[in-house]
């Protein structure tokens, strides 16, 4: 029996022997199908022309490039296997942080306290001072130092354990250090693609804001849940703990409490983004309403529960929005009314992601030399956001293989330092 269409994930999570049959291209019309895809809406989704498509599914010509192949399973909601038809030897998105995952995987995985064992030794710290080493990982991460998030979040998660272990404070104290502290390992570990690792980190911080009984920390572990559980292709799941939890919150979303509107406000955007991604249109900008109407009862742009959230995140999820629906001119004219300066201070990772959206839309539209200078800017804004981006580092390739003008030596090095180039 083939698997319900009803759950994305099923499809990728096993081998169907109706699909595996046939050449990556009947696979690959299969799929399309059952998502209630067009050739050509298929076909603007990553990028392409439908008659590229048509030869793809005809056979006619192969899909033999991972970073397309990629494209194709994110928007079929697949796994790569199930349109290539045999497993891919390495994590598509592995750099030299994800790679550096080591001690946070220990420390995720250290089970000592449930098998009798050893646990690794933590000095304990004062509420004071582990308050202090959570906002430092928060802000290291929304600055996009991924490199020093790493350093930070292992050590971090080890002394929130071991402060709920001791209960020799408040409980729920501790137990709101453990969500904060799991949100940003989970932040984390989902941006560089180990999709284990969030979904566990996730959990924990779901499974601790469930303890201490709070709205906001339940918001904070459901939005980190949702991102997670996209990360593993697992989007309806996903969309159903993000609508779920901002349809509980939203009453609760007054002007008087700025956290709870914030992230009611982040939960409709990433709501909106994933209808992008199965190409309900409709959905995704109802969605989007919803935020902006947050954001004008928060008033300004702010930071709240480490949201971000604010007039100027909607704005620029507007323009992630178009992009994922494969509109590059809408994705253009939303940019042309965003200012970023608006944004508080250290939010280098959301400024750069209106420029990868922007370089996007200009390499649709073979906009090459500017696709390139937003590149470029993205990385001024927040260096290491390139060589750890997984869309920037596609947009990089593409423009590589285009072979146009534009590929001058400064795209070269760029595509160098983002490690697309050896």
């Amino acid at each position: 029996m083939a698997p319900s269409p009803a759950r994305g994930r099923d499809w990728g999570a096993v081998w169907d022997p109706h699909v595996m049959v046939g050449h990556i291209g009947q696979r690959i019309a299969t799929y399309r199908r059952r998502r209630g895809l067009s050739q050509a809406a298929l076909a603007g989704l990553v990028g392409r022309s439908e008659s590229w498509m048509s030869q793809i599914e005809r056979g006619v010509r192969s899909v033999d490039r991972l970073s397309v192949l990629m494209d194709l399973a994110r928007v079929l909601q697949v796994e790569v296997e199930s349109l290539s038809g045999r497993p891919w030897p390495s994590e598509p998105n592995h750099s030299a942080v994800s790679d550096g995952l080591g001690d946070l995987r220990r420390v995720l995985t250290n089970y000592a306290s449930l098998t009798g064992g050893v646990e690794t030794a933590t000095t304990g710290a004062s509420a004071a001072e582990l308050s202090a080493r959570i906002t430092h990982a928060h802000r290291a991460y929304q600055a996009a130092d991924y490199d020093l998030t790493i350093r930070l979040v292992p050590g971090l998660v080890s002394a929130v354990e071991s402060d709920q272990g001791r209960r020799d404070g408040p409980r729920r104290d501790a137990l709101l250090s453990c969500v904060s502290a799991y949100v940003v390992a989970a932040k984390l570990v989902t941006k560089l693609g180990a999709g284990d690792l969030a979904i566990l980190a996730a959990d924990r911080a779901a499974r601790a804001a469930v303890a201490v009984d709070s709205l906001a920390a339940r918001s904070m572990a459901a939005y980190q849940v949702t991102c997670a559980l996209t990360r593993s292709s697992q989007a309806d799941d996903a969309e159903r703990v993000a609508v779920q939890m901002a349809t509980q919150v939203a009453p609760h979303a007054k002007s008087d409490d700025p956290e709870l509107v914030s992230l009611c406000g982040a939960l409709w955007l990433v709501a909106a983004v994933i209808a992008a991604r199965r190409t309900d249109r409709g959905e995704a900008w109802s969605r989007l309403d919803q935020a902006e109407r947050l954001a004008w009862v928060l008033g300004a742009d702010g930071n709240h529960g480490w949201t971000g959230f604010g007039p100027t995140n909607v704005a620029i999820h507007r323009v992630s929005v178009a992009a994922v629906l494969g509109d590059p001119r809408e994705a253009l004219r939303a940019a042309a009314r965003i200012d970023v300066s608006r944004l508080p201070a250290g939010l280098s990772s959301r400024r750069a992601q209106i420029n990868l959206d922007l370089a996007w839309a200009h390499a649709q539209r073979k906009r090459d030399a500017e696709a390139t200078l937003q590149l470029l800017e993205a990385e001024r804004v927040a260096p290491q956001v390139i060589r750890h981006n997984l869309t920037a580092q596609r947009i990089v390739r593409n423009l590589l293989a285009r072979g146009s003008r534009a590929q001058t030596s400064v795209l070269v090095s760029l595509a160098r330092r983002s490690g697309v180039l050896e």
